[in-house]
Formats: structure tokens, C-alpha cells, sequence
């Protein structure tokens, strides 16, 4: 599977990434994922995921993104571009 992994974010509402390599766990409040061997947390409400393809590594969910934070960075980045 590439590395490479693109994480497209509209309107805080629907989520599509590439790269993913598992479902973790997923919950209305939180998704967690593994991408190209690093850790991802989404959370926000009434998150929901609609497709994932472990062969191609898609992923797509709707719900209020609040937050996506990866590989464990303690910074919150992404949080920071939705205000």
C-alpha cells in the first residue's frame, strides 16, 4: 500500500481520506484509524463511517469534525484550522 495519504475535510461534515490501512474502533463521538502505519483520531457528534475498502486504503465518514489529531502529535493542528 502507498504511503502517500490524502485527507479531504468539507465543510466539517464529510471526511474522505486514502491510506488508511484499518478501522481501529469508531463510535458517533470518535473514529480511530491507523494510516500508513501511523495513528488517527476524529472525533466530533454523529460521526458516522460510511465506506472503508482495506484493499484500497478508502475511507469516507459524515458528522461534526471538531477535531483530527495524528501520529500522536500533542500539537492540535487541525483543530486549530476550523476555528
Amino acid at each position: 500500500m502507498e504511503n502517500n495519504s490524502i485527507l479531504t475535510v468539507e465543510q466539517q461534515k464529510k471526511i474522505s481520506l486514502t491510506g488508511v490501512e484499518s478501522v481501529d474502533a469508531f463510535s458517533d463521538t470518535e473514529i480511530r484509524l491507523t494510516v500508513a502505519g501511523k495513528k488517527m483520531r476524529i472525533t466530533g457528534a454523529g460521526l458516522k463511517v460510511l465506506s472503508f475498502s482495506k484493499g484500497s486504503g478508502a475511507f469516507s465518514a459524515i458528522g461534526e469534525v471538531s477535531l483530527i489529531r495524528y501520529g500522536g502529535a500533542k500539537g492540535k493542528f487541525f483543530q486549530r484550522l476550523f476555528k
